[in-house]
């Protein structure tokens, strides 16, 4: 668990808007200091020493967290597995004319 930062003000579009001193991945979940899940990273915009992240919300009523702070967990995140790579596009060979 990690504190992502408190959260400033609810955005009409539906967002929780929290003040930031890094930057989250896209998709992080966000839990509260109960460990109960929030919602999602959707956007992170402004400057780059304390941006502003975009919090999507999961439950009823997210008026109700102005004012305190959330945490990216990161328990719940999954693995990422490297991409396999191929050998890049495959050409077809010419037809033998004969």
């Amino acid at each position: 668990m990690k504190r992502l930062g408190k959260v400033s003000h609810y955005a009409k579009q539906g967002f929780l808007i929290v003040r930031s001193d890094w930057v989250p991945s896209l998709n992080d979940v966000i839990v509260d200091r109960d460990l109960k899940v929030v919602g999602i990273v959707k956007d992170v915009f402004g400057p780059v020493k304390m941006p502003y992240v975009a919090v999507k919300p999961r439950i009823k009523k997210p008026e109700g967290y102005l004012g305190t702070i959330l945490y990216v967990d990161t328990r719940k995140r999954p693995k990422k597995e490297g991409r396999k790579r191929g050998k890049g596009v495959r050409r077809s060979r010419p037809k033998k004319r004969g």
